[in-house]
């Protein structure tokens, strides 16, 4: 096995297909990209999917800050509620509250989230914000695009399109919930 897989507690191969630094350079590129298309920036506002998307969204915000000197609002968005399988996650989903505390009416607002995997999650967030008011645009960034849709969504901005199996997860660590940057691929070790 090489220094990049590692065997988790569970008999599954983790294997790092980003470190902490391109890590750092993805949110920069992001960051740049959100920059070149939102020419109005007094018209922006962030809101990342709790959990890591909410995270995503503050370092996105801070870099922003950072190369343009300005800073934007930005919400947290619990998506839970708004879940097509919410019958079949739990007998009582544990909620972790949605925090907008601008006007979501007329803004640009760049939804922000860790890892595009079937669009039900995007899906539920537009769901979610459209309660809040009707927004000009709904800009997607997502770290990580894992393919395998099943609904017409696409991210506007990606970090990175990492081909996947159904039966591998992608699991992005970020040292604010999990003590580092990271993201792996993650599959069992006999291919099931």
């Amino acid at each position: 096995m090489n220094n990049n897989n590692e065997k988790s507690k569970t008999g599954k191969i983790e294997k790092e297909i980003l470190n902490k630094h391109e890590l750092d350079s993805i949110i920069t590129r992001i960051t740049f990209q959100i920059l070149e298309k939102c020419s109005n920036f007094e018209n922006i506002a962030l809101i990342g999917i709790k959990r890591r998307g909410a995270i995503l969204a503050d370092r996105i915000n801070d870099k922003i800050k950072e190369h343009s000197g300005k800073k934007a609002p930005v919400g947290y968005l619990d998506i839970t509620l708004y879940r097509d399988d919410l019958t079949e996650i739990a007998d009582y989903p544990l909620l972790s509250g949605t925090e907008i505390d601008f006007r979501v009416k007329g803004k640009n607002i760049i939804l922000i989230d860790d890892v595009i995997f079937t669009g039900r999650t995007v899906r539920s967030a537009l769901d979610a914000i459209i309660d809040f008011g009707r927004p000009e645009k709904i800009i997607l960034a997502c770290l990580i695009d894992r393919g395998h849709r099943e609904l017409p969504i696409q991210a506007d901005f990606t970090g990175k399109y990492v081909p996947t199996s159904l039966d591998e997860k992608i699991n992005v660590k970020l040292k604010e919930l999990d003590k580092v940057d990271s993201v792996s691929i993650e599959k069992n070790e006999d291919g099931v």
